[in-house]
């Protein structure tokens, strides 16, 4: 059968884009359907961890990401804690997430999710095999043994179109259609919280908040709130912020006094003018499988979680790049049908792990403490106990996605997660760290899109794998640097690393057939 398209993505948010793009590098005809022309001006997803900023420098949209949005030299995009109110005498560093810096190719970064999404518009805009088709959506689907089909509609007007793919992607939020219309079903944890985002300009706020140099986003617990946080975040440096927290279930735009509420939750009296609000439910929401047939869901469709930590949007922008060499495998010929369901398996148990781990957990551990402790009457002890609490190296180092234990990176005993140890050593199903190549470049540098095999033996025993990949038509690279360091940094002379940049197998000697066949999910199968 004749295809429109090798793949459709409905929805063009960050994740789509991403996902666009990365299959347009690699050859595939892609389809956007975005019912927006324009990104939506609310400030969310601002903190882009440097595992992400790796995904924009290989998406070659680095530079762009970092010149979208201006922050003055030195201000900084650490986060900071603080008991009460923001501008309270109790306060202590929050995922501030240079700790872990050397661990990766790229610096992280932050700026509001309109920002981050206009880089990777422009970026497809340039890759001439992807379609933006934008002020359309998504309203009807289909799939059978050949191909996937999305009728689309215009958003104001009446025309429709009917496209025709190999695989179709819902990357359309957390009320996707796709997932929807799909019959994939969800499994929710309701925290029966009404939140509210309000954004706001307040020069007045900026001065006050010089007693935190380097700071960009601020977490308030206080006792009223069982756990639930208080959150600010800067927008524009120096003049606009928003605010994240609790409210009445039966709050409404006209029955609440919002400012002072953020007055009061900031500390003292301060100048603001709100420029909007907007309400969401505090819940846990995750698809109960990611794939259904030839229909795949990525980002807020697939996994959902109250925006603690700056968590969403690098979750589903991870998903695009797991997503992204799988797709092209299936439509390039050399990957089986079990790579694909390996998204599923890789990405759906880190999410699950994230939520549990990183969200609700911190929750109920702050409820505790504020249950436990206060100033009154002992403010010795309550000092004591506040600046011991200060989580934010084992938090930021703990946070490290990996795919362990998956059927690409078979360890027994493990399973993937979002918990994990930051370390150089090349772990099967775990990110590669960076290292120096004796010519000077870093690793990273060497990378191709496709799978590379590092090989610092010093009788290249390593070219037995070009020989295999050859074989099973597999992108391949080998990089071959027996005078470098690499062994020492990664504990090994092999390292075979997926297009996705973490490590699919390591070791001293192995059998070519075997390591690649279990690296492109054709496990048993004669290679």
């Amino acid at each position: 059968m004749t295809h429109d398209y090798d793949i459709i993505i409905n929805g063009g948010g960050p994740v789509g884009m991403g996902l666009a793009i990365d299959l347009g590098q690699r050859g595939l005809s892609v389809a956007v359907v975005e019912k927006y022309p324009e990104p939506q001006p609310i400030p969310k997803g601002q903190n882009l961890t440097q595992r992400t900023a790796e995904h924009f420098r290989a998406w070659h949209c680095e530079d762009e990401l970092r010149t979208a949005h201006h922050i003055p030299k030195g201000a900084g995009i650490g986060g900071i804690t603080t008991y009460r109110s923001l501008l309270s005498d109790y306060s202590y560093d929050w995922l501030s997430r240079e700790s872990v810096a050397d661990y990766y190719f790229a610096a992280n970064a932050r700026l509001p999710q309109y920002a981050t999404e206009s880089v990777l518009r422009a970026r497809a805009a340039q890759i001439p095999n992807i379609d933006l088709l934008y002020g359309w959506e998504g309203t009807a689907l289909g799939q059978d043994a050949t191909s996937a089909t999305l009728e689309i509609t215009e958003r104001n007007g009446t025309a429709r179109r009917t496209l025709t793919a190999q695989y179709l992607v819902g990357a359309d939020g957390s009320h996707s259609f796709t997932r929807d219309a799909a019959g994939m079903s969800q499994t929710l944890r309701d925290h029966d919280r009404r939140m509210i985002l309000a954004v706001f300009t307040s020069p007045d706020l900026h001065a006050k908040l010089e007693r935190y140099p380097g700071k960009a986003f601020f977490c308030v617990l206080h006792p009223d709130y069982e756990g639930y946080w208080l959150f600010f975040g800067r927008v524009d440096h120096g003049k606009s912020f928003f605010f994240h927290a609790p409210v009445p279930l039966d709050t409404t735009k006209d029955n609440f006094d919002f400012h002072a509420f953020i007055t009061k939750a900031i500390g003292e009296p301060t100048d603001l003018t709100i420029d909007h609000l907007g309400f969401w439910d505090l819940r846990v929401a995750i698809a109960d499988d990611y794939r259904k047939g030839r229909i795949f869901i990525a980002g807020d469709a697939a996994h959902s979680h109250p925006p603690y930590g700056g968590y969403g949007v690098n979750m589903g922008l991870e998903d695009a790049r797991n997503l992204g060499w799988k797709l092209a495998a299936a439509v390039q010929g050399w990957g089986s049908d079990a790579l694909l369901s390996s998204y599923d398996a890789e990405r759906r148990p880190v999410f699950e792990t994230l939520a549990e781990g990183f969200i609700e957990r911190y929750i109920h551990e702050d409820r505790d403490f504020l249950d436990t402790y206060a100033p009154e009457p002992d403010p010795a002890l309550f000092a004591e106990k506040w600046n011991n609490r200060d989580l934010n190296d084992a938090e930021v180092n703990a946070f490290e996605p990996n795919y362990e234990g998956s059927p690409l990176c078979p360890v027994p005993g493990a399973a993937p997660s979002a918990r994990g140890t930051h370390s150089f050593a090349a772990r099967p199903g775990h990110h590669l760290a960076p290292c120096s190549l004796s010519d000077g470049r870093d690793l990273f540098q060497a990378l191709g899109s496709g799978y590379a095999l590092l090989d610092f033996t010093p009788d290249g025993r390593g070219a037995a794998f070009e020989a295999t990949a050859r074989r099973l038509g597999l992108p391949f690279t080998r990089i071959a640097d027996p005078g470098g360091d690499g062994a020492r940094v990664y504990g090994t002379p092999l390292v075979l690393v997926r297009p996705d940049h973490f490590v699919a197998w390591s070791g001293g000697d192995g059998e070519a057939d075997a390591v690649l066949g279990v690296a492109v999910g054709k496990v048993g199968e004669v290679v």
